[in-house]
C-alpha cells in the first residue's frame, strides 16, 4: 500500500526525458531524473519517499526526509512567514507549521519538537508543535516508578524541562533535580519517579538517585586527581559553590564523598579533600 508521508517500494513503469513514473495505487508518481540511479531500468524496485510538491502533485524523490507522517520529529526553524513557520525536513520543500499548529510562535533558527501530520481534508503533508492532541493520558496504569523509558525534551518552563515518554505520555523533570545542560530536542534516557493522581507524571535522569551518586563520585575522584590530589571543597562546602565548580546538588555530593571515604581513597577535612 502507498502512503502519502512515507516511504514505499513502487516498480518503475516508463522512462521519460525528464525522469520516470512509478506505478502505485495513489496513480502513477513522477521520480524526477535527479533521483534516479543511472542504470534505472521499467520494472526496476525503487524504496522512495512520496509526498507533494510546491504545486501539490504527487512527487517521488529518494532523499530520506527528517521525519515521516506519525513521527514526532526535532526541527530547525528556516523561516516564520506570513502564512506560518517553514521547517527543515531534509527535502527540497520545507515542512510547514501553519501559526495556529504553533504551540508558542516559532523563532528562525531554534528547534522544536514536531509532530508530522495530514490534513485529511487536502491532503497536505504539515508539522504541529501542538502535540498533547496525540498522546495518552492514560498512563496511571501504564507507567510504574522506577520504570526506565526513552525522553525527549520538547519545551523548558520555569518548573523544569517537559518531555515526552516514548513518544507516548509527557511528564517533566524539574529543574532543581538537574545538574547538567539540557536543551530542546535532546534524547535522554529516564525513568517514571511518580505518577500522580490527576495523571500528571513527574520524571527523573536517575532511578531512585543510584546512578547518580555512582556518576557523582566518578565527577569528584577525577576532580580531585586534576587538582593533584587535594581540592578546597568538603561537606562543609554550600551549595552554591557545590553547584557551580560540580554540576551537582551538596546532598549528592556529600553522598559522593562519603562513598569515595568508605573505600578509603580521600581524607575530609573542615575546608578540604585529600586524597589518600
Amino acid at each position: 500500500m502507498t502512503e502519502l508521508g512515507k516511504l514505499s517500494t513502487l516498480e518503475v513503469l516508463r522512462i521519460v526525458d525528464f525522469g520516470c513514473y512509478l506505478q502505485s495505487d495513489l496513480g502513477d508518481i513522477l521520480l524526477p531524473q535527479k533521483y534516479m540511479l543511472p542504470d534505472t531500468e521499467v520494472g526496476d524496485m525503487v524504496e522512495v519517499f512520496i509526498y507533494k510538491d510546491s504545486e501539490d502533485r504527487l512527487i517521488a524523490t529518494n532523499l530520506t526526509p527528517n521525519g515521516m507522517v506519525g513521527d514526532f520529529v526535532v526541527m530547525v526553524c528556516k523561516e516564520n512567514a506570513e502564512i506560518g513557520a517553514f521547517m527543515e525536513w531534509g527535502l527540497e520543500k520545507d515542512l510547514m507549521v501553519p501559526h495556529a499548529e504553533q504551540h508558542r510562535r516559532m523563532k528562525n533558527g531554534e528547534k522544536y519538537v514536531v509532530r508530522i501530520c495530514i490534513d485529511p481534508r487536502t491532503e497536505r503533508i504539515f508539522g504541529t508543535s501542538r502535540i498533547a492532541a496525540f498522546l495518552h493520558t492514560d498512563q496511571q496504569e501504564q507507567l510504574t516508578p522506577g520504570q526506565e523509558v526513552k525522553l525527549l525534551i520538547y519545551e523548558i518552563t520555569d518548573l523544569g524541562y517537559m518531555a515526552l515518554i516514548d513518544e507516548k505520555y509527557r511528564g517533566i523533570i524539574y529543574k532543581n533535580e538537574i545538574f547538567k545542560k539540557l536543551e530542546v530536542g535532546d534524547t535522554v534516557e529516564g525513568f517514571i519517579k511518580k505518577v500522580r493522581e490527576d495523571n500528571k507524571i513527574d520524571l527523573t535522569l536517575d532511578k531512585f538517585g543510584y546512578s547518580k551518586v555512582r556518576d557523582a563520585k566518578t565527577i569528584v575522584w577525577e576532580a580531585l586527581m586534576e587538582k593533584g590530589g587535594e581540592m578546597p571543597f568538603s561537606d562543609k562546602s554550600s551549595p552554591e559553590e557545590i553547584k557551580e565548580h560540580f554540576q551537582m546538588s551538596k546532598g549528592v555530593f556529600k553522598e559522593a564523598l562519603g562513598a569515595l571515604f568508605k573505600e578509603r581513597k580521600i581524607k575530609i577535612e573542615s575546608h578540604k579533600v585529600t586524597a589518600l
